[in-house]
């Protein structure tokens, strides 16, 4: 089968991983302080804040739960979020006990917007969760013009957007708050584990304390010191620490950042050639305020697509290729039946005729060009159809790929 995706993984994270082992230090220590710094370097900061803090945790879901918490989001607080996401993100809001309100995306990016906020907005709206979906950077300025004055906090659920880029910098630079994912599904992979940004030192140092227990001296610090060190518990924290063999995976994964968005824009712009002219089909693109790192490459069928998207999804299987179905909407699923019902029409109709294309650093021209074949096929009258294995004569011919830097 041709894999979804597949993790960049060779003989240097191998060697990275196997040096934390020797080194005796396996739990959160001096790599992972190494890897946050690294990381917070490679988003940079805004004018107002030339230095991001990172705060590396056991996931993007941990790092979403004490974002909430650390500010001040709680019991009956009204958060609103995107349906149209990985369950992670309404769920982080149901931990500190706040009350979910769903909006609706803009079907182009599946981002929130402020037409699509907006009309969810009270006195009792405490925070937005902004999504970059599939790695496609949301307008986070204009989310902040909206919410700001209102004093709602927008956190950033960056989870998928290493590598993309928003009006000029890395997603995540201008946020008060984002947060990240290394799950093997994005660009950099530690296995498990994530990262928190922020410009608030302040912030960042109650966040170090949550994620070990709310101890107020760490078990390096302790390690560290020469002398005895009676550390206390300042409040009820958690356990998503990172471990430094997660670390240094992240270090060697972090440098190979530029060369893994440059591949996968290549394959996608490729992509996008050969699917163009499928009647009304869409696919994925850069929004007018970014460049996505195509973290998920995304198809939309058209309403009269010659075959539903689930039986496209088989025929793909059959034809040796692992796809998946689009972004799924949290409103919909049984998890969340206790919350009253809502109609987001764009989110419906993305979720039920999305989805997602293999892409890789390793994809090969010849797969892209079976996977095609199979759209096609599909898209095609049956009397017209041809065998996938045939040749994809009608693609657009090849243009030459510019460097992105």
């Amino acid at each position: 089968m041709i894999p979804v995706m597949r993790p960049w993984l060779g003989e240097e994270e191998a060697a990275a991983a196997a040096a934390a082992v020797s080194s005796g230090w396996v739990a959160q220590g001096p790599r992972v302080a190494a890897f946050e710094a690294a990381f917070a370097a490679s988003i940079g900061g805004s004018e107002e804040h030339r230095e991001l803090h990172g705060i590396a945790v056991s996931s993007c879901t941990a790092g979403l739960h004490l974002a909430l918490v650390a500010t001040g989001i709680g019991h009956g607080d009204e958060v609103v979020v995107p349906s149209l996401s990985f369950i992670a993100t309404a769920n982080a809001a149901r931990y500190v006990g706040a009350v979910l309100v769903f909006a609706d995306v803009d079907e182009a990016t599946q981002n929130l917007t402020p037409e699509t906020v907006a009309p969810h907005l009270t006195e009792r709206t405490r925070a937005v969760i902004l999504v970059d979906q599939a790695g496609v950077p949301a307008d986070l300025d204009a989310i902040r013009e909206l919410c700001d004055p209102r004093g709602i906090t927008v956190v950033e659920d960056a989870a998928c957007a290493a590598g993309s880029v928003y009006r000029g910098r890395p997603v995540g630079a201008g946020a008060h708050i984002a947060t990240f994912s290394f799950h093997p599904r994005k660009l950099l992979t530690t296995g498990e584990g994530g990262m928190i940004v922020t410009p608030d030192a302040d912030v960042a140092a109650r966040l170090r304390r949550l994620r070990e227990h709310g101890m107020d001296v760490s078990a390096a610090q302790r390690h560290a010191s020469q002398q005895p060190v009676i550390e206390r518990y300042t409040e009820v924290g958690f356990n998503y620490r990172m471990t430094d063999v997660q670390a240094a995976i992240g270090l060697v994964q972090l440098a190979k950042l530029g060369p893994l968005v440059m591949r996968r824009r290549e394959l996608a712009r490729r992509y996008q050639r050969l699917l163009a002219g499928i009647g009304d089909l869409r696919t994925i693109e850069d929004p007018a305020c970014g460049m996505t790192n195509y973290q998920s490459f995304w198809v939309l069928l058209p309403q009269d697509f010659a075959v539903s998207r689930d039986e496209l999804l088989h025929r793909l299987a059959d034809a040796g290729v692992s796809a998946r179905r689009g972004i799924m909407a949290a409103h919909l699923e049984p998890a969340y039946d206790d919350h009253p019902h809502v109609t987001l029409p764009v989110t419906e109709r993305l979720t039920a005729r999305s989805l997602i294309l293999p892409l890789f650093h390793d994809l090969t021209e010849e797969q892209q060009d079976l996977i095609v074949r199979v759209i096609r096929t599909a898209a095609e009258p049956r009397s017209a159809r041809v065998p996938p294995s045939t040749c994809l004569n009608s693609a657009p011919p090849e243009e030459p790929l510019a460097e992105v830097t």
